[in-house]
């Protein structure tokens, strides 16, 4: 369902992004991979290194991404395996104060405090936004990176491969 602006704002995300200095090659590349699934619907559980995948559960007859799993398509585009699920991706690279966010590092929200780990992650494409795949009956968007449940901020290590994937 991508539409006759995706393309276009595909261009101008990555125009931005690539105009700051010193950005990893590796988060420049995941954040384009993510920034070109723009449109494809959510699906709980669906995507991973392969590209858009059918879910489980509520996501089983739906073709698309769970945010774990855009972010693992991401990196894994740009050569990193950071691991299918929040928690694995929590654990895959530094963190990095907010403040210090740069286009293509995963930013984390925790909506379930009493339960361990992340709920949500999505990738940065500046420091006010993201891009991301949201909730059931969404399609991957861009959104702000503000949000009251915020965890952390990570900068994967580029080509990390003991995560079994």
């Amino acid at each position: 369902m991508k539409g006759r602006w995706t393309r276009p704002l595909i261009a101008a995300a990555c125009a931005i992004a690539c105009t700051f200095s010193g950005r990893s090659a590796t988060g420049m590349i995941a954040l384009r991979a993510a920034l070109e699934m723009i449109g494809v619907p959510y699906s709980w559980g669906g995507g991973g290194v392969h590209g858009p995948g059918y879910g489980i559960g509520k996501g089983a007859k739906t073709k698309g991404f769970d945010c774990s799993g855009l972010a693992e398509y991401a990196y894994a585009r740009a050569g990193a395996l950071i691991g299918s699920t929040t928690q694995e991706q929590w654990r895959s690279g530094a963190r990095v104060p907010k403040e210090l966010v740069e286009p293509g590092d995963l930013v984390f929200y925790d909506n379930q405090p009493r339960r361990a780990g992340p709920e949500h992650v999505g990738i940065a494409v500046d420091g006010q936004r993201m891009v991301h795949a949201p909730y059931t009956g969404a399609f991957v968007r861009v959104d702000s990176l503000n949000r009251p449940d915020f965890l952390g901020v990570v900068r994967p290590s580029a080509g990390r491969s003991d995560l079994g994937v």
